[in-house]
């Protein structure tokens, strides 16, 4: 999360400019939020967050439905107004500044093309708005139906193309307009689970080529992991831990991150003195545990735990178990099925079993959620 600055220099800065002090102090940052709130009279839909988005990244909100997300991005695209705090895009203040007077633009869910014009028209909508020539709006077109690879494309209409294709079309018409900062509002929602993944590729590829900063809101923790640079966990309009995502999954800081990214093991209470040795709650991936026979033998740097198998769920290239503790609680084990056929995984429903994991992969959380 940002550090505070100091901001008394440019209270009531005139929103068309910035003073030095604000260029120097957002060298390399796209986007920066200070303070900022969104109330809608006694629901607090943001909480006072601030927040450094940097020049070139790829860069995820994630979080569930009514975390503050969406509202997110939606104020630093404009289409509403903070009740509090400030909003810095490239050293310029545009907190009271319209949508089409910023330097960004924003893809949406449902695409919103219009149906009666072709792609190439679509996606030259936004130039032709803005008066562009002619021949420039050709070559921009034309540039931006390459970086999205569809070229040859530009005699369809919206109807005749699949989901994949049409949400490419509608990043081609954002592209085109070059902003600085891409909005992206669960922009792969609509679609089917293979195209969706195999558009999460794409669109991170598109993103490395154009280089520009991408904000991506979504509630699916695997697009915000596959994707990003960097993503940040919303909550209750707060966000609630900020980083990479390999720190965000391997490190979760709250309950609530260890809960909602991913699946995720927590002890505590009796349950972790008694397994653990120590007070406090801990978290485990289910990847971390392997399941040994009920008398195996647990080295000096692991913890060990004895349990049965309650129920046995099989994934295809993994199966998940849900293993019952003699301490109390449960655990969910996740295992690769290098040489496991589905009737053997089945088979161990009931078994006795201990699990093992090494003790660097217990994790101290906080307890609650903030």
């Amino acid at each position: 999360m940002a550090l505070p600055i100091d901001t008394r220099e440019s209270q009531g800065q005139a929103a068309s400019g910035a003073t030095a002090a604000d260029r120097t102090a957002t060298a390399g940052i796209a986007v920066r939020l200070e303070g900022i709130e969104k109330r809608y009279g006694d629901v607090v839909a943001v909480a006072g967050i601030d927040l450094d988005v940097r020049d070139g990244e790829f860069f995820s909100m994630l979080g569930p439905s009514g975390s503050g997300k969406t509202t997110m991005l939606r104020m630093i695209a404009g289409f509403e107004a903070p009740t509090a705090g400030r909003i810095v895009l490239h050293g310029r203040d545009v907190t009271d500044v319209p949508p089409f007077d910023r330097d960004v633009n924003t893809v949406f869910q449902d695409y919103a093309l219009f149906p009666h014009l072709s792609v190439g028209d679509n996606v030259a909508y936004g130039l032709m708005v803005r008066k562009v020539p002619r021949p420039e709006r050709t070559a921009r077109v034309v540039e931006a139906l390459r970086m999205v690879r569809l070229e040859g494309y530009d005699k369809r209409r919206p109807a005749q193309l699949s989901g994949g294709q049409r949400q490419r079309v509608a990043l081609a018409r954002a592209l085109v307009n070059r902003p600085r900062v891409l909005l992206l509002d669960e922009p792969l929602g609509a679609l089917d689970l293979k195209l969706r993944e195999e558009m999460q590729i794409e669109l991170k590829s598109i993103q490395q080529q154009v280089g520009i900063t991408f904000i991506y809101v979504t509630h699916d923790q695997e697009e915000a992991l596959t994707m990003s640079d960097r993503l940040a966990v919303f909550n209750a309009g707060r966000i609630e831990q900020l980083g990479a995502p390999a720190e965000i999954y391997e490190r979760p800081a709250t309950r609530f991150v260890a809960g909602f990214v991913g699946t995720s093991n927590l002890l505590s209470g009796d349950v972790a003195r008694s397994i653990i040795g120590r007070d406090g709650t801990f978290t485990i991936r289910p990847e971390k545990i392997r399941l040994a026979e009920p008398d195996a033998v647990v080295g000096p740097d692991e913890t060990g735990a004895a349990g049965t198998i309650l129920d046995v769920v099989y994934l295809g290239p993994d199966t998940r178990y849900i293993v019952g503790l003699d301490a109390g609680s449960r655990l969910v084990v996740t295992q690769q099925n290098l040489a496991t056929t589905s009737t053997e995984a089945l088979a161990d429903q009931g078994k006795g079993v201990r699990l093992i994991w090494k003790r660097q992969h217990e994790l101290p959380i906080a307890d609650g959620t903030g």
